[in-house]
């Protein structure tokens, strides 16, 4: 797989030749999407946003043929396409894998087990950060917040939802993935291709039968996050003790106390500090020596 120049970020030092045009049955049938979308905005230049990823939807990431199309579509230039384009990291710019397998290496993810995962798939596929499988199945990218943290750590394929995971079931999911088997997601619609998930992020319906209606709703977790804020009691904990063993569900008006020997997990409340409680206030700082 070779990649231009420009891709890989060097300068000969001579100016590039324009960007190929699309074959005319192509070109074509993208106007016609791109004239749909921007019918959507008051000011055409609104739609490059979803504009970048119809291209992207037809190569597998945004090349330079795609944003000059961009450019003549909005009336643009292809610097202003190129700095929106190279600034928002779901647009790729080199070719990529039919699965983008994304693990979550932030904060709550990285300390439940993400930075492993990551350090596991990668030893596993051979290949690092943002590179793709020689079969060209999966790309491999450690990503930021999906705001998924009470379901940490979360990996994300093609942007959907594969929550609670661990070294050993993140593996077997890319085994499937190249192998063809089908996987379904945690929660949301059913897995396709990068590229027909890049259709959809451009606005276009997915046309699956059973895809909308399979969309879920929130998990446990955040269900129970939202009854605390909503001051109801709870009816139950999220995270069980490290044991594993069996334990009493709370009375109803009742607060479960935790003992000491049990496992504050994430979803825990935190505990009463000498910053945070006032019945036991941090000492004054002395001076070095005092």
């Amino acid at each position: 797989m070779t990649t231009s120049s420009s891709e890989r970020g060097i300068s000969l030092g001579m100016p590039e030749l324009p960007a190929p045009d699309y074959p005319d049955d192509v070109r074509a049938r993208l106007e016609r999407d791109a004239r749909e979308i921007i019918e959507r905005y008051p000011d055409s230049r609104s739609a490059l946003l979803p504009m970048l990823h119809l291209v992207q939807s037809e190569e597998g990431h945004v090349t330079r043929t795609g944003m000059q199309f961009c450019a003549d579509m909005l009336d643009l230039t292809t610097a202003e396409v190129t700095a929106v384009a190279t600034f928002y990291t779901m647009y790729r710019r080199r070719p990529s894998g039919d699965y983008q397998v994304g693990v979550c290496t932030n904060t709550l993810c990285a300390v439940m087990g993400g930075d492993a995962i990551f350090s596991a798939l990668q030893e596993h596929l051979g290949v690092g950060n943002g590179e793709t499988t020689d079969d060209g199945k999966v790309t491999l990218e450690h990503i930021e917040c999906n705001a998924a943290c009470d379901f940490a750590p979360v990996v994300m394929v093609n942007w959907e939802f594969f929550d609670n995971q661990t070294p050993e079931s993140a593996r077997s999911l890319v085994d499937d993935l190249r192998a063809g088997r089908q996987v379904e997601p945690t929660r949301g619609a059913p897995l396709c291709t990068f590229k027909e998930t890049a259709r959809m992020l451009a606005g276009f319906p997915d046309e699956r039968d059973g895809a909308v209606d399979a969309s879920g709703a929130a998990g446990p977790a955040s269900l129970v996050g939202l009854r605390l804020s909503k001051g109801e009691t709870p009816t139950a904990r999220v995270v069980h003790p490290r044991d594993g063993g069996p334990h009493d569900e709370p009375r109803p008006g009742s607060v479960h106390e935790p003992s000491p020997a049990e496992h504050l997990g994430s979803h825990d409340a935190p505990q009463d500090t000498s910053a945070s409680d006032p019945a036991h206030p941090a000492g004054p700082v002395t001076e070095e020596g005092e």
